[in-house]
């Protein structure tokens, strides 16, 4: 009998593990949103996005026009999520009511995200998702029947894969070399002042510090949840993570643009230094948001361009580092090469495809048919896209236990703040001081 560990369970992988649900579920969407557009029509009708308002009649006047969509939408999501729910598992006479208080929850959050005060105040969606399900969760014991639909990283994963189709490697190429480079500088300075900081001063696990580290230098919670599974992070210590991620992102979302408006940064360089220095993309959009439109182009080239885009790369990197470093077999026997692979989260090759996929599209268009493209498929992917991270916000912060996360200790939350006391000011000296002129000329998409 071979004492090596079972690593895969070979084919029945691509419908028994979660990953490559979100996979399926992902560029599902994204290939019936191209068809669709294919055929004359659009994903349209089942994403729905609650406009701005200020007097409440705005809000009561849309759903009664858009009623119908918003029940096909929960219904297109909440098929595609109970066959995976069901393959994986889980009972759908828990998961189904269990969604419906999710979705029905992640309307009203949405309609208070799109409130013209909560805007004022950058109250977006998702980070009110997270504060909603952290008041009732920690207040309120969850049912155990809710634990079916309470799918954080499912939610997420999904969420991830269709980011992809959101972000044609063209843009890229509208980025430029500089701003990769400054992306790469300071994602790659973050990541290893945190993971030192963690290692060397405050005695934390090496996986530990390496999540955290993921969570501060390239897409906050997503980052946090894929690289914790490449290097098999404790479940404890990823829920930590996300939860130091949204601190310094709330933190974020209001100082840095009170620091530009009270130093007149121009809203290029603001933009690209939000896009460094923010740790989740709603609170960067909101931050960006505040100070204008080509605050929010910069911030995206830079952020979700620059960034979120390599999430992959870091953890196929972080993978291999982890098995052949850190990581020791008790009956002496050496990790196997096919580990990586097997490790190596696979939603994120979801993300990769996706993004081929609507690039192949673009790259073959005409101006007027990209424009076509951005709104009859790209834009309604995005609006799921932010519904998938309500979702997995609000799943966190129903999970959450502030008991939990406080036995920890202060280790990691100094762990991460020096991440943070490299990134802020770094983000500055780049995006202000040595490529403000670059990012000036930037123009308003």
């Amino acid at each position: 009998m071979s004492n090596k560990p079972a690593v895969s369970g070979g084919w029945s992988d691509l419908y028994k593990k979660e990953d490559w649900w979100a996979v399926w579920l992902g560029l599902g969407l994204v290939i019936a949103a191209m068809l669709l557009w294919f055929s004359g029509s659009s994903i349209k009708p089942i994403s729905v996005s609650i406009p701005k308002w200020s007097e409440f009649g705005v809000v009561t006047s849309f759903l009664g026009a858009n009623f119908g969509s918003l029940v096909f939408m929960f219904i297109t999501f909440a098929v595609i999520f109970s066959i995976a729910v069901k393959i994986l598992g889980h009972k759908l006479s828990e998961f189904i009511p269990g969604f419906l208080l999710i979705f029905a929850a992640s309307v009203l959050v949405s309609i208070f995200g799109a409130w013209e005060w909560a805007s004022r105040y950058n109250l977006e969606a998702p980070l009110v998702a997270l504060a909603l399900g952290l008041i009732i969760g920690n207040i309120v014991k969850m049912p155990k029947w809710m634990e079916a639909s309470l799918r954080t990283e499912f939610y997420v994963k999904v969420g991830i894969v269709l980011l992809g189709a959101t972000l044609p490697f063209t843009k890229i190429v509208q980025a430029g070399p500089v701003a990769f480079t400054q992306a790469t500088v300071i994602a790659v300075s973050t990541f290893l002042a945190i993971y030192f900081a963690g290692t060397r001063l405050f005695g934390l696990d090496k996986r530990f510090a390496a999540t955290l580290g993921a969570g501060g230098s390239i897409c906050g919670v997503s980052a946090s949840i894929a690289i914790g599974g490449a290097v098999k992070a404790d479940k404890q210590h990823v829920s930590v993570a996300i939860s130091l991620v949204v601190v310094w992102a709330i933190i974020m979302i209001y100082a840095l643009p009170v620091f530009i408006t009270i130093f007149g940064i121009p809203a290029g360089p603001a933009g690209a230094w939000i896009g460094t220095s923010e740790f989740a993309d709603a609170a960067g959009m909101a931050a960006a948001a505040a100070i204008g439109d080509q605050a929010i182009t910069t911030f995206t080239l830079m952020k979700v361009v620059g960034r979120d885009m390599f999430v992959g790369i870091w953890c196929f990197i972080l993978a291999i580092i982890s098995i052949t470093m850190w990581e020791k077999r008790e009956d002496g026997t050496k990790p196997q090469a096919s580990e990586i692979w097997f490790r190596f989260p696979k939603f994120v090759l979801g993300f990769f495809v996706a993004s081929a996929l609507v690039t192949m599209l673009i790259a073959g268009s005409d101006a007027s048919t990209s424009n076509m493209i951005t709104d009859d498929i790209i834009k309604p992917i995005t609006t799921l896209r932010t519904w998938a991270f309500i979702f997995c916000f609000l799943a966190i912060g129903l999970t959450t236990r502030f008991k939990e996360l406080t036995s920890v200790g202060w280790r990691p939350f100094a762990a991460f703040t020096t991440g943070v006391l490299i990134n802020v000011p770094l983000g500055y000296i780049f995006s202000i001081l040595v490529l403000g002129g670059y990012w000036a000329a930037v123009a308003i998409k």
